[in-house]
C-alpha cells in the first residue's frame, strides 16, 4: 500500500512538473493603443486560449508602443525579453520580403480584391514566414491607407512639396516615394504625433481608424480620397519559442488567433467607415485626385514594384502569385 501511494505521489509530481515545463506565457508587443478594437479582440482571444489550454498558454500584451519601435521589438525578441509582436508588413519585411506582397502600392481598387487575394495567399505566406523563423499566427486587413495632410494634396507636385512621413525602416514605402519623386522624412511611428504638432512633418499615409486612434487628425485638415496602399496587420511569434508548447496547444493558439484576425478584418472595415464619417464631422476635408492624376500615380507605383523586385525587397514568385489571383478575381467580375 505504501509503495502504491508513493508511486502515485511520484506520478502526480511528475505530471505537475510536466505541466509547468509545458506552460508558456508569450510576451507580445504592439503599437496599438490600449482600448482600441485590436486590443479588445486580442485580449478576448488570449482569454479563450488560456481557458482552452487550462492555463498552459497565456498571451501578455504590451500596448501603445511601450516596447519601442520595430527594431527595438525585434532586438528584444532575439534576447528573449519578448517572444513576438504585432506588426505591419513593413515590420517583418527584413525577415521575409514575401510578407509585403499584399501591401503593394496603388495595386488594389477595392477591399474585395485584396481580401480575395489575401485568402488565396494566407497559407503560403505563413509557410514562408515559418521558414524564416517566425510562426505567423494571424493576418488581418486594416483597410486602405490614404494621405492625411495639413494642406490639400490632389496632385503629385503638391505632395512633393510637402514634408511627408515614411515609417522608419519601411523599404517598400521608401522605394515607392523615391519612384514618385518624393523625399520623405523617416520617423518611428511613436514620433509621428509630435512631428505633426511641431511641423517636422506635414503629411502621413494612414487609414481613417488609425488616424483617430493615434490622434493624428488633430494636427491635419485634409485627406486625399484615393486608396494608396492596403494595410496588413500581423501577429508573429518567434518559432523556437512557439515550438516550446505542445503540438495540440499550438493548434489551439493558431485556430483562436486566426479567428480573432478574421473578426478584426471585418471590424476594421466597419471602423474605417465610421472613422471616415467622424473625420468629416470633425472638419477634415476630403479631396479627390482627377482620373488622369490617379492613372499617373498607378503607373509610377507599378514601376516602383519592379524596382523593389530587382533590389530584392519583394519576392518575384509572390508578386506573380498576387497578380495571378488578382487577374482571376477581376476576370470573374
Amino acid at each position: 500500500m505504501r509503495v502504491t501511494r508513493f508511486l502515485l505521489v511520484i506520478l502526480c509530481l511528475s505530471f505537475g512538473l510536466y505541466q509547468s515545463v509545458m506552460a508558456k506565457t508569450f510576451k507580445i508587443a504592439t503599437v496599438a493603443p490600449a482600448g482600441t478594437t485590436w486590443m479588445k479582440e486580442m485580449k478576448k482571444g488570449a482569454d479563450n486560449i488560456k481557458k482552452a489550454t487550462d492555463g498552459r498558454v497565456k498571451l501578455k500584451f504590451y500596448p501603445g508602443g511601450v516596447m519601442g519601435n520595430d527594431k527595438s521589438v525585434h532586438r528584444k525578441i532575439k534576447v528573449g525579453q519578448l517572444h513576438g509582436g504585432a506588426f505591419t508588413s513593413g515590420g517583418l519585411a527584413h525577415i521575409d520580403p514575401a510578407i509585403q506582397s499584399l501591401s503593394l502600392p496603388m495595386l488594389f481598387d477595392s477591399v474585395e480584391e485584396v481580401e480575395y487575394v489575401k485568402e488565396k495567399m494566407d497559407s503560403s505566406l505563413k509557410q514562408s514566414m515559418e521558414k524564416s523563423g517566425f510562426a505567423l499566427l494571424g493576418i488581418s486587413g486594416g483597410g486602405f491607407a490614404q494621405i492625411l495632410s495639413k494642406t490639400p494634396l490632389a496632385d503629385l507636385e503638391s505632395i512633393r512639396s510637402s514634408k511627408v512621413w515614411v515609417p522608419e525602416g519601411d523599404k517598400l514605402i521608401q522605394e515607392t516615394f523615391d519612384t514618385l519623386g518624393i523625399s520623405p522624412i523617416s520617423l518611428p511611428i511613436s514620433d509621428v504625433f509630435t512631428g505633426l504638432q511641431t511641423g517636422l512633418i506635414e503629411t502621413v499615409t494612414v487609414n481613417s481608424a488609425a488616424a483617430i486612434a493615434f490622434q493624428w487628425h488633430t494636427s491635419t485638415a485634409y485627406m486625399t480620397d484615393a486608396p494608396v496602399i492596403y494595410l496588413i496587420g500581423l501577429l508573429a511569434i518567434q518559432k523556437k519559442a512557439f515550438d516550446k508548447i505542445s503540438a495540440a496547444d499550438q493548434l489551439i493558439v493558431k485556430a483562436e488567433i486566426n479567428g480573432v484576425f478574421n473578426r478584426l478584418t471585418e471590424l476594421n472595415r466597419a471602423d474605417n467607415i465610421k472613422a471616415s464619417a467622424a473625420l468629416k464631422s470633425q472638419g477634415i476635408q476630403f479631396v479627390k485626385p482627377s482620373p488622369g492624376e490617379l492613372a499617373r500615380w498607378k503607373s509610377l507605383a507599378t514601376q516602383s514594384i519592379k524596382n523593389m523586385v530587382e533590389k530584392g525587397y519583394l519576392s518575384q514568385d509572390k508578386i506573380d502569385e498576387v497578380f495571378q489571383h488578382l487577374s482571376d478575381f477581376r476576370s470573374a467580375q
